[in-house]
């Protein structure tokens, strides 16, 4: 059974935690900067590898933008990469800077 769970330092730093089982097997680093959801780092144990673990973190941080109303600024390869590859189903959380 996977459960995931938010930890935020009194910073508003911490991480996304996915448990599978009761061990932790993967998070997201991030931070709420000026009311935006950053997102720096996916990683998932390689014990837990070819589960789609890293999805179910991208599934449950975008839950939690739309739920506080946040954009994400996804500095994280990872999720950088499925927000260029599935743009229309990340459109409404993603925090485009334009220059």
């Amino acid at each position: 059974m996977e459960r995931t769970e938010i930890v935020l330092d009194k910073n508003q730093h911490g991480e996304l935690q996915l448990f599978s089982d009761e061990k932790k097997a993967g998070l997201m680093s991030i931070a709420i900067i000026d009311g935006r959801l950053v997102v720096y780092h996916t990683e998932v144990d390689e014990a837990f590898g070819g589960r789609g673990f890293a999805k179910i973190l991208l599934e449950k941080l975008v839950s939690y933008a739309r739920e506080s109303a946040m954009l994400i600024v996804p500095l994280c390869p990872y999720v950088n990469a499925q927000f260029h590859r599935h743009p229309d189903s990340y459109d409404d959380v993603w925090f485009k800077k334009t220059v």
